[in-house]
């Protein structure tokens, strides 16, 4: 397997968050919530809207874990993955998997690559993890900067309705054998939600516990927002719809997928 980690060449992350110990525990955690991610699913889904070319370079954005990286690698993309996460990369990096993925740590809005991509995903609320709109749009434009003409962008969003009137002020609770994690959601409007950790960490096979706290926000815009953002960075919408489905999204619908064209 060929997978580098690059350090990052600019300041501290601001306003993003960073996963640090959540890192360690997040694909365990995802499996054991209440709708785990199929990610062979998704990265089939995703090569459907594509076209199912398998071919050219794919920049996996926001690629956490490396998950999906893998997974849509076995469609014969060449995978480049980027986050701004150092423990989420640790992960990924550490992953028996086989494919030729390169992965890079970056912070999104700076997005800096040696050349030209063919597609590229931000999967799993990536969008949502950027607080202001106008590093939204820093990101599109870095995207549409190395992408090709008539290259692909895949990305999802959590809605405002999701995060109104679904996440808004509820608590989940994990309670698995390494690890205890409470899960507090905080709707504080205009489409922010604040999230905050706690992780207690099973020490050993005592009954001791190490506690960890992290927290983060995430931001929800409207569809239109989204679109106008995605064109003055260049691409055209070409589909908005439901979640791993074909029907025409709306401000209703709870998670929307956009697959965009570079001009």
């Amino acid at each position: 397997m060929v997978a580098v980690v690059i350090a990052p060449a600019f300041s501290a992350l601001k306003n993003m968050s960073s996963y640090n110990h959540f890192a360690r525990f997040y694909d365990l955690l995802q499996k054991e919530s209440e709708n785990p991610v199929d990610y062979i699913a998704l990265a089939e889904y995703i090569d459907r809207l594509f076209g199912k070319k398998g071919e050219g370079i794919l920049l996996d954005l926001a690629c956490g874990t490396g998950e999906l990286s893998i997974a849509l690698s076995r469609y014969g993309y060449s995978l480049i993955g980027v986050d701004s996460s150092e423990d989420m990369l640790s992960v990924a990096f550490n992953k028996d998997s086989g494919a030729p993925i390169q992965y890079v740590c970056q912070d999104m809005r700076e997005l800096d690559l040696y050349g030209t991509i063919d597609y590229c995903v931000c999967a799993l609320d990536g969008i949502n993890h950027l607080t202001e709109k106008a590093d939204v749009q820093k990101v599109f434009d870095r995207v549409s900067l190395f992408m090709n003409k008539g290259g692909l962008f895949f990305f999802d969003v959590n809605t405002i309705n999701k995060h109104k009137n679904i996440l808004s002020n509820n608590t989940f609770i994990y309670d698995l054998p390494s690890v205890y994690c409470v899960w507090q959601n905080y709707y504080v409007g205009d489409g922010l939600t604040e999230i905050r950790l706690n992780l207690f960490e099973k020490m050993g096979k005592t009954n001791d516990y190490k506690r960890h706290d992290e927290s983060f926000s995430q931001r929800a815009y409207s569809l239109s927002e989204i679109e106008q953002m995605a064109e003055r960075a260049g691409f055209r919408i070409v589909s908005c719809y439901e979640w791993l489905g074909e029907l025409p999204a709306n401000e209703k619908s709870e998670k929307v997928v956009f697959l965009a064209v570079k001009n």
